[in-house]
């Protein structure tokens, strides 16, 4: 109860600081003009909207968005709260400095050496006030384009990887990998079936799909199993469950109603034609070679649940063969892969999202994310086997993507020492 009230505390705090700060500025009676009254907009606009988003998910009682009512409220609502944040952060700056000035001059009042006359302020106020405006437009603009474009404006990344031992027949294998779509959260059929069509478009030989179908309910990726089912690389279709998909976190009527949902679920995998792996491997062949594909259900650190067995999935096989794994969370692979499965060779994982929002430019890379994923997004190599963390297909909780853009993961894997 007490992380509530002191969010709703810091909101209350923040609105009103930065509205107070605007209104010293440009609301004086001998200064109040357009630029006044577009602010106010703003400012009273931003709060009523996230009013409106905190009543509307206590009504529907959905911890996270699941239609486009609810998108666009939750997206805005964010985009205000961040802009104001950064605004904010500019304005105290100017009061810390006026603060300590009032009290320097305050405490050299008794003393002969007191500065002569007062010192007007208003001049650089003003200045900083404008240049926080400027600075708040650059995030209000960005996260404006992200809950609007930015969630659906899919990129491929194309890696190619080599492997000295990589089985002679499979020299070439290509391997598109999607992650976290979180059907629920969707609010555009469109866009996702033109997600959809470059991922066939890539002419894979194999689908791998690392976790997340949906939010919490199976019945949120109805609308898009035809999309899905359309997809048929020659080599087939091979799935994991991700944290969401166990239905922990919506409250159930019974314990039956959850265990329908995850059969559901599962039927839904089937019937858009992926083999769902958990915990286990299969054998994929080509002429007389041989690749193992093997799948662990989620495992991650507290409070993410721990499902995934690798001693049960890698059951059966060698030290000398090739093992592909799937495994939704990447913390996975520093605790139980990197120290225990040497024949895994590659590590396909997603969950992080990239947090979606970042920074990656040529020499800046940067994301939320990194504070708790060492390996949050891209390629990661220790000696010879590499984790590919995919940034994900959806999105959930913010409704946008903002420089960490949906992701389709194209993996070249070749016979050799280097590429």
């Amino acid at each position: 109860m007490i992380v509530p009230i002191l969010s709703l505390l810091f909101w209350l705090g923040l609105e009103g600081y930065v509205f107070f700060s605007l209104r010293a500025v440009y609301g004086s009676p001998d200064r109040r003009g357009r630029t006044w009254k577009v602010l106010r907009t703003l400012a009273w606009s931003g709060f009523l909207i996230t009013v409106a988003t905190i009543v509307y998910f206590i009504i529907t009682g959905r911890p996270v968005q699941a239609n486009l009512y609810g998108n666009v409220l939750l997206g805005l609502s964010f985009t205000f709260l961040i802009t104001k944040f950064v605004l904010a952060c500019v304005l105290l700056v100017e009061d810390l400095f006026r603060g300590s000035h009032w009290a320097y001059r305050h405490a050299a009042k008794g003393l002969r050496s007191t500065p002569a006359g007062p010192i007007s302020l208003a001049s650089r106020r003003n200045f900083l006030t404008r240049m926080g405006l400027i600075i708040a437009a650059l995030p209000f603009s960005t996260f404006l384009y992200g809950i609007t474009k930015g969630k659906y404006a899919f990129h491929v990344h194309r890696i190619k990887l080599a492997f000295p031992d990589l089985p002679p027949a499979f020299d070439g294998l290509r391997i598109v990998q999607l992650s976290d779509v979180h059907s629920g959260s969707f609010d555009d059929a469109d866009a996702v079936r033109s997600g959809l069509e470059l991922v066939a478009e890539q002419q894979a030989d194999l689908l791998l799909f690392t976790g997340d179908m949906v939010n919490d309910f199976a019945e949120e990726v109805v609308p898009y199993k035809a999309m899905f089912e359309a997809l048929k690389p020659p080599m087939g279709k091979f799935s994991i469950l991700g944290n969401h998909d166990y239905g922990d976190y919506p409250g159930w009527e019974s314990e039956q109603a959850k265990a329908d949902n995850f059969a559901a679920l599962h039927q839904h995998h089937a019937d858009m034609g992926f083999d769902l792996l958990k915990n286990r491997h299969v054998r994929l062949t080509r002429g007389e070679d041989s690749l193992v594909l093997a799948g662990v259900e989620n495992w991650g650190k507290p409070p993410f649940p721990q499902h995934g067995d690798l001693d049960a999935a890698l059951a059966g096989t060698t030290p000398n063969d090739f093992v592909v794994l799937m495994s939704h969370d990447p913390t996975h692979w520093d605790a139980h892969v990197l120290p225990g499965a040497k024949q895994v060779h590659l590590t396909l994982s997603g969950h992080t999202h990239g947090a979606q929002m970042g920074v990656e430019i040529p020499g800046v890379r940067w994301s939320p994310s990194s504070f708790v994923y060492p390996r949050w997004a891209g390629l990661y190599q220790e000696g010879r086997r590499f984790l590919y963390v995919n940034r994900g297909f959806g999105f959930i909780g913010f409704p946008g993507r903002v420089g960490i853009w949906p992701e389709v993961t194209v993996l070249e894997l070749v016979r050799g020492e280097s590429v």
